[in-house]
């Protein structure tokens, strides 16, 4: 498979969990996902979940349709969502709250070690030099 093709594959799979992450923020994970809202987001939790879904659906759509013209902006678009989010990551470590099966402090720790790797993902697979 050529590298060109691995980067489609990964930029689609991406746009895929994207997709799914967001539709779960409105509706069977809507719970655990306000877990991660850190207490000073100025929106209400429910509202912060249901908006990042909604961008999370917008961008993995954008991951799995653009051309290749704009598929380097998408993906900087998508890392910048990924920078963006990470206080939630942070915020359910230091408050200690449970979701996701990250029940302990261990598991919440090395969930933080994620977010990089989706930046780099989203950057990776849609890099088109």
């Amino acid at each position: 498979m050529s590298e060109k093709n691995v980067k489609k594959v990964a930029r689609v799979f991406l746009g895929g969990a994207l997709i799914f992450a967001g539709i779960s923020h409105l509706t069977f994970a809507r719970k655990a996902f306000r877990a991660q809202v850190p207490d000073w987001v100025p929106l209400q939790k429910d509202d912060t979940v249901v908006y990042s879904g909604l961008a999370e659906i917008a961008l993995g759509s954008s991951l799995v349709l653009t051309d290749e013209k704009h598929q380097e902006v998408v993906g900087k678009v998508a890392a910048t969502f990924f920078t963006a989010v990470f206080p939630g990551n942070i915020s359910q470590y230091t408050n200690e709250r449970s979701a996701f099966g990250l029940d302990t402090d261990l598991k919440r720790f090395v969930r933080l070690f994620f977010q990089p790797v989706l930046i780099g993902w989203a950057l990776k697979s849609t890099e088109t030099n």
